[in-house]
């Protein structure tokens, strides 16, 4: 790294041409566009699911006890989103593990992590909107959110390092920053949370 002046690993040559990383690969094939002629960072897919999410949850609480903000809104809200943003990952797996693996710390160790991430968001996220088996939807949940609170946190605000958020998928433009961290502590929280309004509610 120090010699060729790079701040990641792997970097890739041809012949004797340092063509640089991953998407220095990607554009020097033709399956991106160069830097300058991507479209800017944009919000709009995260802001659209958890528009969606909040709007599902109300109504669901609507449905289920005649009145819009209940606990169980917040809850669903939550876990719906969840889910949303699993299904973003579920379509390209293989892109949005090689994004992840650019700042996931337990990825980076154990490179499988990173395809059974969707499906453990997905699984805690399916379990807590209906409410079952949370001896088992809370720890996965608390997991993953707390390795990936940490890892964002660490990437952005430690490292300082301006990467993309594979939060909705490999092929987002979302900076990774706050939306990711949310991501996370929202999963942590809830993680936390569940066990106990099974304990205190049941």
């Amino acid at each position: 790294m120090e010699e060729h002046g790079v701040e990641t690993t792997p970097q890739t040559w041809i012949g004797n041409e340092r063509t640089g990383g991953y998407d220095d690969l990607r554009v020097h094939f033709g399956i991106d566009a160069p830097e300058d002629e991507r479209s800017d960072t944009s919000y709009q897919p995260v802001i659209a699911i958890f528009a969606v999410a909040f709007l599902m949850a109300l109504g669901l609480s609507w449905y289920s006890f005649e009145t819009i903000f209940t606990l169980h809104a917040l809850e669903w809200f939550i876990s719906i989103s969840m889910c949303f943003l699993a299904v973003q990952k579920l379509q390209d797996v293989e892109s949005f593990s090689t994004m992840f693996l650019n700042y996931d710390l337990l990825a980076r160790r154990w490179v499988r992590y990173g395809k059974i991430y969707p499906f453990g968001e997905a699984f805690a996220g399916i379990l807590m909107v209906a409410g079952a088996l949370t001896w088992l939807s809370a720890p996965v949940a608390l997991f993953i959110g707390t390795v990936g609170a940490v890892s964002v946190f660490k990437a952005v605000y430690i490292d300082k390092r301006e990467l993309k958020c594979a939060c909705v998928g490999g092929d987002s433009n979302v900076p990774l920053g706050f939306v990711s961290l949310t991501e996370n502590l929202m999963m942590m929280v809830m993680g936390i949370w569940m066990p106990i309004r099974v304990y205190l509610i049941g």
